[in-house]
């Protein structure tokens, strides 16, 4: 949830209202068209486009018409009239700006005057968020693997309220980039790690709805943004409220006890037998199985806990690399990374169209945090029966049909247009929904918060491209959904060759996830020891049991 908050937060908080330059002096008259107020803020609510200018006069008798970038002083000022024909002198904004806070009393943009020339920063503002998202994913996620997800879960989730908080107390527009940049990075790798974390920690049975209830707090947290913006119109009281709402997220992380599937790869056996305790007492298991019986360890070994060679030490420093060491799991990898990818691109492709709906701005984001949540029960149920490849498969292909058929609607079709762009946006959530959990299944313990990381960070990528995209509209109105529906087409091709993982145990070492492909060839010379497949499934049967008991 406080990852879906932070990750939106830029909707509003950074929103460019209405303005026109500024001027000095007192105003008299203010004139738009045909209507004329006495103050400006009265005419607001009469601005419909960038085009239109206001025309002001000033208690000393100087005729002023203000656009958005300059502002021209009429020579001869004899007539208030809108339309004027003589000749002008023209000034740049020296006296700042005027803005329409009618619904924003203060954005970053008027905060520090971010329009005109300086619109480009502005617009920088959500892409360095993003890339502080793409390399927090990698980062964060490699560290996982190397420390530990309790620790890592801990650390992101206080950054986010710290960092959070920070950004409402920026004083410039470089102060507040940055600090959002490392939010950004706490709040991906928060994100990738929790994800892991509840994979690890779910039995077989229970683990796709658990995985889909990470998305679905996700949307509560778009929709929470949706909420504080309608209530908050400052744009530092409303980034606080939105901190304020992670805090319990910091307070719970302490408690959360480390993976058994982690300190089972780094043999930390002692450790990882505590955890089983706990598990079973929760689970209400009266006889709970023992590391040594599941891993065939030396008792002398839980004894004195880890023990390993240099050459046992050398072999657990994972890097993206191992996610490339053989044929099989390079295809499943260049796959995974495809369909993230193409999720986040036709994501917010579709959301970028959806505009057109019009309305509350406000109850339109609720909405879309709303309409993910019947996509994650769709998708949970049909991963359950259907399995994750045989899901993943027709919705992707279904999202690239869509994008063709709505080519051949007719533009004066409005309604039919929005409701073909909302089945477009639902099945490639269904599809962006589920890659999260298959890849957590895909690959194994060592590098499993690795691979997800840099399928976020792929996601990442395709987030970033995604307006970039859009802008192809200017080339021919139907450029961006020609390129999602070729991207989904070819990501559900390739999903065929993705070995199914519905009801089969996780795997610990890559040589077990090489031997899930139905490929032999290994890279046992890179992995520490294979623990059994059985024993880890055993593991997971903790969550089993106590949903065997309940009914």
């Amino acid at each position: 949830m406080s990852c879906g908050i932070h990750y939106l937060a830029s909707v509003f908080m950074a929103v460019t209202p209405n303005f026109v330059c500024g001027f000095s002096g007192n105003v008299s008259s203010v004139l738009l068209h045909n209507s004329s107020a006495s103050s400006i803020e009265d005419i607001w609510t009469l601005w419909t486009s960038t085009e239109n200018y206001i025309v002001v006069q000033l208690e000393n008798g100087e005729i002023w018409e203000l656009d958005q970038c300059s502002r021209s002083k009429r020579e001869v000022s004899l007539d208030l009239a809108y339309e004027y024909k003589g000749n002008k002198s023209v000034f740049p904004c020296s006296d700042g700006f005027l803005y329409d806070d009618t619904k924003w009393k203060s954005t970053v943009v008027t905060q520090w005057d971010l329009v005109c020339d300086r619109e480009w920063l502005a617009k920088l503002i959500q892409p360095t968020f993003m890339l502080g998202v793409l390399i927090g994913a990698v980062i964060f996620g490699d560290i996982a693997d190397r420390l530990g997800r309790q620790r890592v879960i801990w650390f992101t989730s206080a950054g986010q309220f710290v960092f959070g908080i920070a950004v409402a107390f920026t004083f410039d527009y470089y102060s507040f980039v940055i600090v959002r940049f490392l939010l950004a990075m706490v709040s991906s790798g928060y994100l990738v790690v929790a994800f892991v974390y509840v994979t690890e920690f779910v039995g077989i049975k229970a683990r796709t709805w658990a995985s889909m209830h990470v998305h679905a707090f996700f949307a509560m947290g778009i929709m929470i943004v949706a909420l504080v913006g309608f209530l908050v119109r400052t744009w530092w009281v409303y980034q606080i409220f939105l901190s304020i709402a992670t805090l319990p997220f910091v307070l719970c992380c302490w408690m959360l006890p480390e993976t058994p599937f982690w300190l089972l790869s780094e043999e930390r056996y002692e450790d990882a037998q505590k955890v089983i305790d706990t598990m079973a007492r929760w689970n209400k298991v009266s006889t709970p199985c023992k590391v040594s019986e599941l891993c065939s360890v030396q008792q002398d070994d839980l004894a004195s806990g880890r023990k390993g060679d240099d050459d046992t030490s050398s072999t657990k420093k994972h890097n993206i690399l191992d996610l490339f060491c053989n044929w099989q799991i390079a295809r499943r990898t260049i796959t995974v990374w495809l369909i993230w990818f193409t999720g986040s691109l036709g994501y917010y492709v579709f959301s970028l169209s959806s505009v057109s709906l019009g309305g509350n701005e406000y109850l339109n984001l609720f909405l879309i945090g709303a309409v993910e949540l019947p996509c994650y029960i769709i998708a949970c149920v049909a991963m359950d029966k259907l399995g994750r490849r045989n899901t993943l498969i027709p919705f992707l292909i279904l999202s690239a049909l869509i994008c063709v058929l709505i080519m051949f609607i007719p533009q004066d079709f409005n309604i039919l247009i929005i409701l073909a762009n909302m089945a477009g946006k639902f099945s490639i959530g269904v599809a962006f929904g589920l890659i999260y959990l298959y890849t957590a299944e895909l690959y194994p313990t060592i590098v499993r918060s690795l691979a997800v990381g840099s399928g976020s960070m792929m996601c990442r990528v395709g987030s970033v491209v995604a307006p970039f995209c859009v802008y192809l509209r200017s080339v021919w109105i139907f450029m961006p959904l020609l390129l999602v529906g070729i991207m989904a087409l070819l990501s559900g091709i390739l999903t065929i060759m993705l070995p199914e993982t519905l009801g089969k145990p996780l795997t610990n070492t890559l040589v077990e996830a090489t031997e899930m492909g139905r490929n032999k060839k290994s890279c046992a010379e890179k992995t520490p020891p294979a623990h059994s497949g059985a024993a880890l499934e055993k593991i997971e049967m903790f969550g089993q049991e106590r949903v065997s008991t309940d009914k």
